[in-house]
């Protein structure tokens, strides 16, 4: 039987959708009732109700280590997706309980349980950082810890150190590394909220690069890669880089909305983070643009995603094609 923890997120839903195709027996991790809600829109939009109906829903959550152990039981496969997902410098107390804390019960409940192959879904926000003069990011790129990094950066590198902990532990593991990830049925979350922005006129845009992929290529490589005998190794998941500014005009050509037209130069957004910080503590509300936001919006890293298309054979669904779905 396999475990499935982030069921209710993009990447655990889209992945219950495939295992479950494929007619795997799964049972999936829940916080929630109404969490499953977005879970059964995706099978609704598919058409695939008969396969929601085979899911064994399991309440518990990857903090508390009792209803952890109990949905253990039984268990040969661990596919762990769930994260928490914010850059709001609030919420670091629980990005380190739910990223690092939750994974580290995840790998130790994978140690004693005998847990066959775990397979982390991670971030290229926990991939290294380019030295001066570089600009290709690899699995290989060596982590700096005296670059600033953003919060939620930090706690899915913690994370990653815990799923390696487990893997010198005799623990088989891999960890993919997607980019920002596009998919079906969520509209407010990750790259839900990008679409978001672009419906209600978002005027600005960069000219740094991000790699994106979809939630199909993420979870295809997922389970292409626990059928294999690979063991200890870190895979990026980016379809292509793409310049920020060209994926928003992508975006707004195909909803037919008005292309943001403002270019927020690295002098804009550094004052804007510094006002968001501000409003934040006057209004008491979450941030939305911070510091380690307002660098990577103007980076030109280039992730390279060669590693994965190597070593499985696998061909990237073209983004162009996607993104032309999206309204």
């Amino acid at each position: 039987m396999i475990l499935v923890t982030g069921g209710t997120g993009l990447v655990g839903a889209h992945l219950l959708l495939e295992l479950l195709h494929e007619n795997e027996v799964v049972r999936v991790i829940y916080r929630k009732s109404a969490s499953i809600a977005k879970t059964r829109n995706l099978f609704e939009i598919e058409n695939k109700m008969d396969l929601f109906a085979k899911i064994e829903w399991v309440q518990a959550d990857i903090t508390d280590i009792p209803a952890l152990e109990k949905a253990f039981e039984n268990i040969e496969y661990v596919y762990h997706c769930a994260a928490l997902i914010s850059f709001d410098a609030n919420d670091e107390d629980q990005l380190r309980k739910i990223n690092i804390e939750g994974t580290a019960n995840i790998v130790n409940c994978c140690i004693d349980f005998g847990i066959k192959k775990l397979c982390h879904v991670s971030s290229i926000a926990a991939l290294g950082d380019v030295r001066d003069g570089e600009k290709i990011i690899t699995e290989e790129t060596e982590w700096n810890p005296e670059k600033n990094h953003g919060d939620y950066a930090l706690t899915k590198y913690g994370a990653e150190t815990e799923v390696w902990r487990g893997s010198q532990e005799g623990l088989n593991v891999v960890v993919v590394n997607p980019g920002v990830i596009f998919g079906k049925g969520f509209g407010d979350a990750g790259s839900g909220l990008l679409l978001q922005k672009i419906r209600n006129g978002f005027p600005f845009y960069t000219k740094g690069s991000t790699g994106i992929t979809t939630a199909d290529d993420v979870v295809k490589i997922m389970i292409q890669l626990m059928k294999t005998d690979i063991s200890g190794e870190r895979f990026t998941i980016v379809s292509e880089n793409i310049i920020l500014q060209n994926l928003l005009n992508s975006l707004a050509d195909n909803m037919q909305k008005k292309r943001p037209y403002i270019y927020a130069r690295p002098y804009m957004t550094s004052i804007y983070w510094r006002l968001d910080w501000l409003f934040s503590k006057l209004f008491n509300r979450k941030r939305s643009f911070t510091k380690a936001t307002a660098k990577s919006s103007h980076s030109t890293e280039i992730y390279d995603n060669s590693k994965v298309i190597r070593q499985l054979k696998y061909s990237f669904e073209p983004m162009d094609k996607f993104l032309a779905t999206v309204r």
